[in-house]
């Protein structure tokens, strides 16, 4: 059989080829730069998938409480500077060596390839956390469904509460004076006898109010412990089928499709936000609530405890999503010569921008519960899965239309899950494709949904009776050290063993030659700074270990251990894949290592036009030149 293949004009990644046998690649298209791996279609696709990768949950339901929690405005003086300092290197860093190499976080490890365990590690991890995401997308659609409700379902103690639900604080005993002696009565003797409480000894019974049971006992139907695992909960189950179809739906083209999802995922959120700020503002207390979060309440002491910096840098840290491998996977979309630095500098201030206004929205709101409820505000601020679907959602079954700015609330929370977790699965395909290139381009929208069926199924454990259970278990391992490991080893082994130096050029050769003032920052930071702080913080996390617990319910031995296991298995392959390196190398084992510790071969810019002289050894895509003659090759089987 015969083929006749006829490539045509072909300019630096811009290819045509009219080989009648090759299927059209969903991934890129003709304009790409990069013909092989596609390009973002426009530089905005890129910038709102990075702002939707980094902007998630936590900065609705985590920075407000920590600001409200060390020292309310103060907390921003340790914030920004923990931006500065350890935030934006490692964002500017992964961003640049995404773009530099066009490759994907576990092949960018030509760079080093004794540390390609690292890449490894981030994957897995990412693994992990994406199967645990969705399910809190899940919740969030669970909500959002029974917001559709003329009556919110968690407004009241209905059927399903027990004698504990309560809409207010239910007074169990007191002081009070009875023919001139200060007496302590339960309540009932004090109002059958038109006596009234001492101020500042009411003692009240312990109530949970109608958000909380329902959370715990409609919603998650939870079990006593990760012991007693329970069934699946069909509803949580549904829901959770529903959301790996909406990020499979997304993704189904790569960064073609999600690159114009993000659009509205990303930027409709701001107009949630701004919508339940201003509602949130009209309401009596508001101010109290504000004033709490970033007011006169600030206690500009607190700076001189070491936990509010250690809050600061991890939430930063989490915050931007530096060592998941996603920042590496969208830069690796890039054209060359984008301007990746200010790319870097926008999106981190806009991540931050949004976590402050963030915390107005919600403590005005909280303010106002407080206000209703006639209680402190400290008593209604929660953080994480108590501020999202108890705390916040109680506040809003209090406002008039209730179902309308619940239906908002929780739509953001949806909308704020998902781009985030296009960006995570966008890294699986992204590993899954520099190791099978061919598979991909062929292949690419089954082995997407593949994906996406084969996470659905490993995620439900998580919705189960005993789901919550699991999905705090691996938040607090996965999420944790194996991130912090992963950068440590990231920094130093792009800075110390590659060579920052070497480093900037490979960076200059993309944005420009820059000034050494330009560098000053940047290599005080890269060389210093960062890595300091990455080990403090990191030492810190081992050192104050505790034992998990979901709220008052401690996890038993076993589920801790689970918990180690999951954070070796994700870290395990940094040394293992070393070794095998290292077995591979030739010489003798100096040699071995120092060979290990040079870039591969094939280090360098993913296009032949955009090695120059410094990676011009390189042996990989030759791209030819406009003015070439087209050829016709016949290739007979």
């Amino acid at each position: 059989m015969g083929m006749l293949s006829l490539p045509g004009f072909l300019s630096c990644g811009k290819k045509k080829d009219f080989n009648l046998t090759d299927e059209k690649d969903a991934h890129s298209n003709d304009s790409d730069e990069n013909s092989e791996r596609g390009n973002w279609s426009n530089k905005g696709d890129y910038l709102l998938s990075m702002v939707g990768y980094a902007v998630g949950l936590g900065n609705v339901w985590r920075f407000p409480y920590l600001t409200y929690q060390n020292g309310g405005g103060a907390f921003l003086i340790p914030y920004t500077l923990m931006l500065a300092l350890a935030g934006l290197p490692l964002f500017f860093m992964e961003c640049s060596l995404g773009q530099f190499a066009s490759l994907g976080p576990v092949s960018i490890w030509r760079i080093l390839p004794l540390f390609q365990g690292v890449g490894i590690t981030m994957v897995i991890i990412s693994t992990f956390v994406t199967i645990y995401y969705n399910v809190i997308i899940a919740y969030a659609l669970y909500y959002l469904f029974a917001s559709f409700q003329k009556v919110l379902p968690w407004s009241d103690c209905f059927s399903w509460a027990d004698e504990l639900c309560s809409k207010t604080r239910i007074v169990s005993d007191c002081n009070t004076t009875l023919h001139g002696e200060i007496i302590h009565a339960n309540y009932s003797f004090i109002t059958s006898n038109n006596l009234t409480c001492i101020n500042g000894t009411i003692n009240y019974k312990p109530v949970q109010f109608p958000s909380e049971q329902y959370w715990n006992k409609v919603a998650l139907q939870r079990s006593s412990g990760l012991d007693e695992t329970g069934r699946i909960v069909w509803y949580l189950a549904l829901c959770l089928l529903l959301s790996w179809m909406i990020v499979g739906a997304a993704l189904f083209k790569g960064i073609k499709s999600s690159g114009k999802v993000v659009y509205f995922t990303a930027l409709f959120p701001y107009v949630i936000l701004l919508i339940l700020l201003v509602r949130g503002a009209t309401l009596e207390g508001a101010l109290d609530g504000i004033e709490y979060y970033i007011g006169r309440q600030s206690n500009i002491t607190k700076l001189m405890e070491a936990e509010v910096w250690k809050d600061a840098a991890t939430q930063i840290f989490y915050s931007l999503s530096v060592a998941w491998g996603g920042l590496v996977a969208l830069s690796s979309y890039n054209k060359f010569h984008n301007n990746c630095y200010s790319d870097a500098i926008l999106v981190c201030v806009t991540n931050c921008v949004t976590s402050i206004f963030a915390g107005f929205a919600i403590f005005s709101i909280l303010g106002h519960m407080a206000f209703v409820s006639e209680r402190p505000v400290s008593e209604v601020v929660d953080s994480g899965f108590d501020l999202a679907f108890v705390a916040y959602p109680e506040a809003l079954s209090k406002l008039p239309v209730s179902p309308l700015w619940s239906f908002l609330f929780f739509f953001m929370l949806l909308l704020l899950g998902l781009d985030s977790q296009f960006a995570t699965i966008e890294t699986l395909t992204t590993t899954i494709q520099d190791i099978y290139p061919k598979v991909m381009k062929k292949l690419r929208m089954p082995v997407t949904l593949g994906l996406c069926t084969l996470l659905f199924f490993l995620g439900l454990i998580c919705v189960t009776q005993a789901g919550i259970y699991w999905v705090n278990l691996i938040d607090h391992f996965c999420a944790g050290w194996g991130i912090l490991i992963a950068a440590v080893l990231e920094i130093i082994g792009i800075i110390y063993i590659y060579g920052g130096n070497r480093f900037i050029e490979d960076i200059e050769m993309m944005i420009g030659k820059k000034s050494c003032l330009f560098w000053l920052w940047w290599r005080m930071c890269w060389f210093f700074i960062t890595p300091a702080l990455l080990m403090a913080i990191l030492v810190w996390s081992l050192v104050t270990f505790s034992r998990p617990s979901y709220g008052s319910v401690l996890y038993p031995t076993w589920g801790t251990a689970v918990g180690w296991c999951m954070i070796i298995f994700c870290v395990i392959w940094i040394p293992i894949v070393a070794i095998v390196k290292i077995v591979k190398a030739e010489g003798n084992l100096v040699q071995r290592i120092v060979s290990c510790c040079r870039p591969a071969a094939n280090w360098g810019p993913y296009l032949e036009c955009h090695r120059g002289e410094r990676y011009s050894h390189i042996v990989g895509p030759k791209k030819k030149k406009e003015h070439e003659i087209p050829t016709v090759s016949a290739v007979v089987y």
